[in-house]
């Protein structure tokens, strides 16, 4: 079962486009995106010539000895059983961090062959990149960023009629109820399998919960061999010891990071390199404060303040060993980590949309807003509530304050609009920008 990706919409408008720059395709691992590399060559192309410089490890002898685009098309012809014509031909470099040379090359190819059309992408983009020291081809290069599927996408392949219901709503009024209790029961098993495709195949298809877990494990197993494949030797207990401490930092009520939740007598100078290279691994989001919600924000940005969160909900459920079950269950109660759950879930949706990391702000543990939303010349307060929960004052205090145009408030109540604040069903966070007060 394939489950269509959003990112084809974007590969296809860079097709079209008159400036083209090979794409640099980035994301975690196990997100996909081969697939929808090829893909996107299977609907667009005539040929798809995709190249491993993992498995076929004498591709690097091609781009070793020189860095002409037409003399690495003639040699990268004699390894492809699809003939390369310009315009009906998807080059594909996967694992292009293997090959130093060919990561060179899409300089190269954007200066003096653009009628390639070319993507290429690699399992630990980032980290390899920092950690080989390579020369990122800056301007050269159209850098996209994937993401694990989306609960549009899900509920795209899962419901299609409410997915078509959704898609046609234009203002924010209340939904009928029978559209409201689908939304809600797709979004329980969705947070629960989570966006890593495997996993999302394996629940739409009912196959049980056992095989969704066991699914889900092996992706946290292979993320940790990756610690010991690509991280300094004298980093990898670090990393580690940051990585499994993320579901006790998000049960705490406040989720602000702390050192100490990592290990006892822990220090920022100690865990910082292995906190950047969970980020740039594409596992974790770091979210910083701000001291006000001034425009820019990243003007007011504390950079020993922040939250860090998972990429992907499901990973973190099984990471924190939380039974799919209580998830599923409308009236479990567990608490602070229901709440830290429906965050991740909501940032997990909102970054795809609004491609760029959110803020947050706190005011002396009086209010806290969970994230803050720079939308053209507005700063937009996000408060997450877990499920019908909209208890707490925080939104009313940032308002009192601030008097923002617009507010958002998630959670599992009904959708409408009153005076600026937007109330959404967190399933709906894709769609929530479309309904703000113009």
């Amino acid at each position: 079962m394939d489950i269509a990706r959003d990112i084809i919409n974007q590969f296809k408008d860079w097709k079209n486009a008159g400036n083209r720059k090979p794409i640099l395709l980035k994301g975690a691992r196990q997100i996909g995106k081969t697939w929808a590399m090829q893909e996107f060559g299977k609907l667009c192309f005539d040929y798809t010539a995709k190249f491993d410089f993992d498995k076929q490890r004498e591709l690097q002898s091609v781009f070793a000895v020189t860095k002409e685009p037409e003399r690495i098309i003639k040699e990268l012809a004699l390894y492809s059983e699809v003939p390369l014509i310009p315009g009906k031909t998807l080059i594909i470099f996967d694992e292009i961090q293997e090959c130093e040379e060919a990561f060179n090359s899409l300089k190269y190819f954007c200066e003096d062959a653009p009628e390639w059309h070319i993507i290429a992408a690699g399992s630990l983009l980032g980290v390899a990149v920092k950690r080989r020291k390579m020369t990122v081809p800056v301007g050269k290069v159209q850098v996209m960023r994937m993401y694990p599927i989306t609960f549009k996408e899900y509920l795209r392949a899962s419901d299609p009629s409410t997915f078509s219901y959704v898609e046609q709503i234009e203002q924010a009024q209340k939904l009928p109820l029978i559209i409201l209790d689908k939304l809600k029961s797709e979004y329980r098993r969705y947070m629960v399998a989570g966006g890593m495709p495997e996993a999302t195949v394996a629940m739409l298809q009912n196959r049980g919960m056992l095989e969704v877990d066991n699914i889900l494990q092996g992706i946290l197993d292979l993320y940790e061999l990756d610690f010991s494949k690509y991280a300094e030797p004298r980093e990898i207990p670090r990393i580690h010891a940051l990585w499994h401490s993320l579901p006790s930092q998000l049960a705490k009520e406040n989720r602000k990071f702390v050192y100490k939740v990592v290990k006892k007598g822990a220090r920022s100078r100690d865990y910082e390199d292995a906190l950047l290279w969970l980020e740039d691994a594409g596992m974790i989001y770091r979210v910083n404060a701000v001291s006000k919600p001034g425009m820019p924000l990243a003007a007011y940005e504390e950079p020993d303040i922040f939250k860090v969160y998972a990429s992907d909900s499901g990973l973190l459920r099984r990471l924190s060993g939380l039974p799919g079950n209580v998830v599923l269950d409308p009236t479990a109660n567990f608490t602070e980590f229901k709440g830290a759950m429906a965050e991740n879930a909501v940032l997990q949706s909102l970054l795809p949309s609004y491609g760029m990391l959110p803020y947050y702000w706190s005011s002396e543990g009086k209010a806290e807003i969970e994230f803050l939303l720079q939308h053209e010349s507005d700063v937009i307060p996000v408060e997450v509530k877990a499920e019908n929960c909209v208890s707490g004052r925080s939104i009313v205090v940032y308002n009192e304050r601030f008097h923002p145009k617009n507010r958002i408030r998630f959670s599992f109540l009904n959708l409408q609009q009153n005076c600026g604040m937007l109330s959404c069903p967190s399933p709906l966070a894709e769609w929530s920008m479309k309904w703000l007060l113009p």
